[in-house]
């Protein structure tokens, strides 16, 4: 690790291979506790090169329980986190909303770091039980069109940076990782991002390993179409400004769209959005969140997709799916 730190204190970046060897390596706790938090500190004062990114993605999904869906076309549904803006929990309904259309939705997700509920906290409030499974798993996706991988049942390496990420209390390569570390290995994905800068650096990822993907952020800061503002969308060679104007929607406050300040409270608005009970900006912003999950995996135009997210929604489709989720 000294000679690996020496170089990277002399602006030297890793190739691919490298990354991935030394991601291994921490995960196999090969250095200590001072040695891994010089490393980690690293990334924390310049961004990861796409050859670093890659390797590290390489390593853990290498490292990661396998997940084989038998070739079944699905989309995950993510965001960074890291914006800091404690919305509720849109891209896990939107994930309902595009199960409820018809599409598969094999979403990744964990407890939430940087806000008070992640993916995991609501669902496991609600009622959902995590499994690495994949005999069940595979049978929710058969069923109800959506299965759910809680990350920490499907990377045991990170058991071995847990401790250090925790005390160090700063976003590091990890939570970057995430996102694009689904064991399934879905084809599509729809990811929001807390910034541009980041938002570059995934389209290079993915645009190398094969993702059919759009990733969004909205330029007043969200990891995904918040509605607050309009919005970069990068999808494969392409990266626009997304007027909310053009796409049909008004903007709207940040206030209209805060998550809860407990679980408990976060998973009372999941509850009510499900049930035709969300105000209009709640309900929008899973809509157009969908509408571009939908578009990605069907190839469809937005307003046919924004169409089918509305009867998903609307028809009580997305609550059947959940429910039946509920019970498989």
């Amino acid at each position: 690790m000294k000679n690996i730190l020496n170089r990277l204190i002399n602006n030297e970046t890793l190739s691919s291979a490298e990354a991935k060897d030394i991601l291994i390596d921490i995960s196999n706790q090969k250095y200590n506790d001072i040695q891994l938090v010089s490393f980690l500190t690293v990334f924390l004062m310049r961004q990861l090169t796409v050859d670093e990114f890659t390797g590290f993605r390489e390593a853990l999904l290498e490292l990661s329980l396998p997940v084989d869906f038998e070739g079944v076309e699905s989309i995950d549904l993510v965001g960074t986190g890291g914006d800091g803006k404690n919305s509720f929990n849109i891209s896990t309904l939107s994930s309902f909303v595009v199960a409820g259309s018809g599409y598969k939705v094999t979403k990744h997700g964990n407890y939430g770091l940087s806000s008070i509920s992640g993916s995991s906290n609501v669902l496991e409030y609600l009622g959902y039980k995590f499994s690495n499974d994949v005999d069940k798993l595979k049978n929710q996706l058969d069923k109800a069109n959506i299965t759910f991988l809680h990350a920490p049942l499907f990377h045991p390496a990170l058991k071995a940076v847990g401790p250090v990420r925790k005390e160090l209390g700063l976003r590091t390569i990890f939570n970057l990782l995430g996102p694009v570390v689904n064991p399934s290995r879905p084809k599509h994905q729809l990811l929001g991002v807390y910034s541009r800068r980041i938002g570059e650096l995934y389209a290079e990822l993915l645009k190398g390993v094969n993702v059919n993907y759009s990733i969004v952020h909205s330029v007043d800061g969200y990891d995904e179409i918040s509605l607050t503002s309009d919005f970069d969308l990068f999808t494969e060679g392409k990266h626009s400004l997304v007027s909310l104007e053009k796409i049909g929607f008004k903007k709207i406050l940040q206030s209209e769209i805060c998550g809860g300040e407990s679980i408990s409270s976060s998973g009372e608005i999941f509850t009510k959005i499900l049930n035709n009970e969300g105000s209009d900006a709640q309900n929008n912003v899973v809509l157009v969140n969908s509408a571009y999950a939908i578009k990605t995996i069907s190839g469809k135009s937005f307003e046919d997709s924004l169409e089918l997210a509305k009867s998903s929604l609307y028809d009580g489709k997305a609550k059947q799916t959940f429910m039946k989720l509920l019970e498989l």
